[in-house]
């Protein structure tokens, strides 16, 4: 057995070019979609990952801002930023690019982003919603890796009712919001958050349908642990080899034995840049 490729690149790509459309759309309705990103620091990642933001909005047609700042930027600069950028009339969504300089609260400036406005989907008041949304239709942004992995099994019609996941990792990005995700109404799956004092994560992998490994120790999940023919989807990454290679938490010869493969790199990472693309486009629509 060979696991069928969840192509997160291509699939993004699509998802680029309905949204493109979209784009358009609302422009001849007068309304103009845009993405703020604020960067605080020198990380060479963050400004990586900002930059391919900027890149995803040119090729949909969609106007962008980006404020960079000093990694010596106090927090009051920093709460002055996010005011300025809920206030923007051609900003629709805007993200706080994590993580910012040591002694700056993460969660306080966070929270100092106009829920309405938050491209991450990860502001507590929108976490909030995804508690308390069962059913129906979100009209909330959602946090983007958990709706990057839901949307990229839906593309590739892999079974999620009645589907036994493990979660391997309960950070807020990833693990908490996509448990609550996946057992929404419509999802109907069953969900096991797997984390460093789960007394047997091994065997409860070997039980799941869907596997999503999300705790950054590379090859951290072997090819006996999964399923013959389950999904499995890596979205964790560590700088092995002095820092020269990035690998993910799967084995590699876990595509020997899975029935879909989503690789890192190379899977759920564009996705998630095109969901967040996806939230500010639908913010401006709303």
């Amino acid at each position: 057995m060979t696991a069928v490729k969840l192509d997160g690149l291509a699939t993004a790509n699509a998802i680029k070019a309905e949204l493109a459309q979209q784009v358009v759309e609302l422009k001849k309705r007068g309304i103009n979609p845009g993405l703020g990103t604020l960067l605080v620091g020198d990380d060479p990642g963050s400004h990586k990952y900002v930059a391919g933001k900027h890149r995803d909005c040119a090729e949909i047609g969609m106007h962008s801002v980006r404020i960079d700042m000093k990694a010596s930027s106090s927090a009051a600069d920093i709460r002055a930023a996010i005011r300025d950028l809920n206030d923007a009339r051609d900003v629709t969504g805007f993200i706080l690019q994590l993580p910012l300089p040591f002694g700056i609260d993460s969660r306080e400036m966070l929270e100092l982003i106009d829920p309405d406005k938050d491209a991450d989907g990860l502001h507590p008041i929108n976490l909030g919603r995804l508690v308390l949304g069962v059913s129906g239709e979100m009209t909330s942004p959602l946090p983007c890796t958990p709706a990057a992995i839901v949307e990229l099994l839906r593309r590739y019609d892999v079974p999620t009712r009645g589907a036994e996941v493990a979660v391997i990792g309960r950070g807020i990005t990833v693990g908490r919001p996509l448990g609550l995700l996946m057992a929404r109404k419509g999802i109907d799956s069953t969900v096991t958050t797997l984390h460093s004092a789960s007394k047997d994560v091994a065997e409860s992998v070997r039980r799941a349908d869907i596997v999503v490994a999300a705790l950054g120790v590379a090859h951290f999940v072997q090819p006996d642990w999964i399923k013959p023919g389950a999904a499995v989807l890596d979205v964790g990454v560590t700088r092995v080899d002095g820092g020269s290679t990035l690998a993910g938490d799967v084995h590699p010869d876990v595509a020997s034995v899975a029935g879909w493969l989503s690789p890192n790199p190379g899977g759920v990472g564009p996705m998630t840049r095109a969901m967040l693309v996806k939230n500010v486009v639908e913010a401006a629509s709303r």
